[in-house]
């Protein structure tokens, strides 16, 4: 008979898993290594003869799961095999990118109107590596081609379509072409679409990042990224991936997993809501303009109605009498939150030269849009009379 383990050996040992039967839903492995069989069990993992996980950072059943779920969806109708990594947050998803495909003396071209963090990461970093970035107006079609036919620098073409928070929309097809024609590549943040409304890939776009902290969770609860691309691009990409140490935790995946299961039902709610109030503001004698792609005098609307499904939960406007005037309307809303993000349940607001904007140069700031006092809004799925209350009485 086998002598008995000591108290403190069953303390500190794994538990046998008792699983019976599978779970209806997807269980959060938080565990940073995996076990193996024997010695060449472990050899056959660690040189790919088998599947199988080895550490966390590399890959995990959670992870591994979500990150399949997410690819099923930017590749949907899309005849290609289709990979996704994701990662800890949206500006590691862009770092992930630049840094897997630029080297030293590399330049991207990109619009001046991006998302501040992902214009300083630019600037600021990437910039110290030798990877100079030119901004230029990607809607401008034949100033993009001439720039590339004129620097064969130039590797990638990195843009946000809609961008934050102008909206303005960049024609993706024929930005695709045109890197397709000069073997360059070429990224979209689609964060502010999500896959239900905009599927880059399908026109051709090589890589397709989020920050899936926004509408692709929903609630406000969890920060991550995502880059989704054909999986000729795998091995450059995941070099980088795991070396750098670029992945979310089993925890914040799970979450994101939970918030994808009613992205439909949250998208749609959202862009119905955003269109009854951009056309409410719009109307407004106290808003100067508003910035929506789904209006028809919007100046992006005619390449949205072409790629876009909806036209978004996100919009922006400026109210009479400037930056003032709108501090004020922001400090007399009593339903809608000031809040330093989007994409949640909540319509949150937000200043952007304040705030996700202030380390941006102000002329530039103004000559891509983003005025002293645009306020941006993302709707969220409240009732609708509710919001136009709340807008309005502010406003007035």
């Amino acid at each position: 008979m086998a002598k008995p383990l000591s108290f403190e050996t069953i303390c500190s040992t794994e538990v046998k898993e008792l699983r019976l039967n599978k779970p209806h839903v997807l269980p959060i492995y938080a565990s940073s290594s995996f076990v193996f069989d024997d010695l060449q069990h472990s050899q056959d993992v660690f040189t790919g003869k088998k599947p199988g996980y080895l550490y966390s950072r590399y890959a995990n059943p959670t992870i591994r799961s979500v990150a399949d779920k997410l690819a099923k969806l930017e590749g949907f109708e899309l005849d290609a095999s289709v990979e996704c990594l994701l990662t800890n947050s949206g500006m590691s998803a862009i770092s992930l990118v630049i840094s897997s495909i630029l080297t030293s003396g590399d330049k991207v071209l990109t619009q001046a109107n991006l998302y501040g963090g992902t214009t300083e990461v630019l600037n600021k970093v990437f910039a110290n590596f030798g990877i100079e970035t030119i901004f230029t107006d990607l809607s401008n079609l034949t100033r993009v081609e001439q720039l590339i036919t004129e620097d064969d620098r130039i590797k990638l073409v990195y843009g946000e379509s809609p961008a934050n928070p102008s909206l303005d929309c960049i024609d993706l097809q024929a930005i695709a072409n045109i890197c397709q024609r000069h073997s360059i590549l070429s990224a979209i943040d689609n964060t502010f679409c999500t896959p239900y409304l905009q599927r880059p890939l399908n026109f051709g776009i090589d890589f397709v990042i989020h920050s899936t902290t926004k509408s692709l969770n929903g609630h406000g609860n969890s920060i991550g990224g995502a880059v989704v691309y054909d999986e000729k691009h795998h091995k450059k990409l995941w070099t980088t991936y795991k070396l750098l140490g670029l992945n979310p935790s089993p925890f914040e995946t799970w979450l994101l997993h939970n918030g994808l299961k009613t992205l439909t039902l949250r998208m749609d709610k959202a862009c119905s809501n955003a269109m009854k109030i951009a056309t409410a503001l719009e109307s407004h004698n106290n808003v100067d303009f508003v910035n929506y792609p789904g209006l028809p005098n919007h100046r992006a609307h005619t390449i949205a109605s072409k790629q876009m499904t909806q036209y978004g939960a996100m919009l922006s406007f400026e109210v009479k009498g400037g930056i003032d005037q709108g501090k004020r309307f922001m400090d007399k809303v009593n339903l809608l939150t000031q809040a330093p993000t989007l994409g949640d349940l909540d319509t949150l607001l937000l200043h952007p030269a304040s705030s996700s904007h202030l380390n941006i140069d102000r002329e530039i700031r103004i000559e891509n849009g983003i005025t002293d006092g645009l306020i941006r809004m993302s709707v969220g799925i409240e009732n609708i009379d509710d919001l136009l209350t709340d807008i309005t009485q502010a406003l007035n």
